[in-house]
């Protein structure tokens, strides 16, 4: 009488052949790539009011507002364009205030200006503008000669001038970009490094220090982010 052979579980279930490990093993890559995409926190930027930024920024008369959008303007750039706020609709912009004789933190910021404008050159969501603080020195002439020095593409970065109040105006109650207050007077005076970045529906989305070049590739990668959206 033939003996009835038993089996253990070890041996009644196969082992796996190596074409199956690799398939489990590739199958597990791609479930843990999918899991930490999934699991990643999702970028996002601030969208600034005046009650959210330091109150020295900040015009008292605006303290208050929300929903806040940077203010109608009307300036003239190097290339003696009339620009208003309509010219900038449907673009991130990038603003900071200079002036061509600016010997201290000028020079750097805007060459730190010019590396944001050299990653987004051929990009027509993107725009640069630089307000001159001294605007009466700082005619067409003088802004398109400055210009040509310093590397600037007026397809993509505009030099402002204009009258000073309004420019004034512009950077503390529009981009709270100075910390000193003014009335844009003979005697007034704003001297920032801060650049702004501005979404396409005006907004604020954030502020970085314009000399220091870890800030200004924050400022790009944030740009990059917005015009992804």
């Amino acid at each position: 009488m033939r003996k009835k052979r038993s089996y253990t579980m070890s041996q009644t279930l196969r082992s796996p052949g190596r074409g199956a490990l690799i398939a489990y093993v590739a199958i597990a890559i791609v479930a843990i790539a999918i899991g930490s995409i999934l699991l990643r926190p999702e970028k996002s930027l601030p969208i600034y009011q005046p009650s959210d930024l330091n109150p020295a920024l900040v015009d008292p008369a605006v303290l208050g507002h929300e929903n806040h959008r940077i203010l109608p303007f009307l300036c003239v750039n190097q290339k003696g364009d009339t620009i208003t706020l309509e010219d900038l609709e449907g673009q991130v912009i990038v603003v900071d205030f200079f002036f061509t004789r600016c010997a201290t933190i000028c020079p750097l910021l805007t060459a730190n200006m010019k590396r944001v404008q050299d990653r987004f050159l051929t990009d027509d969501r993107v725009r640069l503008l630089s307000h001159s603080v001294t605007p009466v020195a700082d005619s067409v002439s003088v802004l398109k000669r400055y210009g040509e020095r310093m590397g600037v593409d007026a397809k993509r970065w505009w030099l402002m001038t204009g009258e000073k109040k309004e420019i004034y105006k512009l950077a503390r109650k529009s981009y709270f970009a100075a910390l000193d207050e003014g009335d844009g007077g003979f005697q007034d005076f704003v001297h920032t490094e801060n650049m702004v970045l501005v979404d396409r529906l005006g907004r604020l989305r954030g502020f970085y220090d314009g000399t220091d070049l870890d800030e200004v590739n924050r400022l790009v990668r944030d740009l990059e982010f917005l015009i992804s959206l």
